[in-house]
């Protein structure tokens, strides 16, 4: 088994290295494996976000979007980001992966308020 500190960094640790060789290496297959890793690593973080929901099921909203695509939204932005700051680095660009940025980690801040995991209590006899 892992340390707690190990295994609760690890969806981060994918992310950060997916996101590092998207933007610092050049052959597309380089890309795509870093984009697979960053997926990999959001998917990581969202099967956890989800067992440690507290909010009762009844005060869920269920939307237009499906499930699947609105728990990776904010990746989709985060990565979108990315993107526009490897690609696009000119003009006004680097304001919209900046705003896109700050929109994903805001909906993260946002998510992470209901997803505290607790341990149950033990019965006191």
């Amino acid at each position: 088994m892992l340390a707690k500190p190990v295994y609760e960094v690890l969806p981060f640790s994918y992310m950060i290295s997916g996101s590092l060789s998207f933007m610092l290496l050049e052959p597309d297959y380089a890309l795509i494996a870093g984009f697979v890793v960053f997926v990999l690593g959001a998917r990581i973080y969202n099967l956890r976000s989800q067992n440690r929901r507290t909010d009762p099921v009844k005060r869920r909203k269920s939307g237009y979007i499906p499930k699947t695509i609105y728990d990776l939204l904010p990746f989709i932005y985060l990565f979108s980001a990315l993107a526009i700051f490897k690609f696009f680095p000119k003009n006004l660009y680097p304001l919209l992966a900046i705003m896109l940025l700050s929109y994903s980690l805001y909906i993260l801040v946002r998510r992470s308020i209901h997803r505290r995991h607790k341990i149950p209590a033990t019965p006191q006899f």
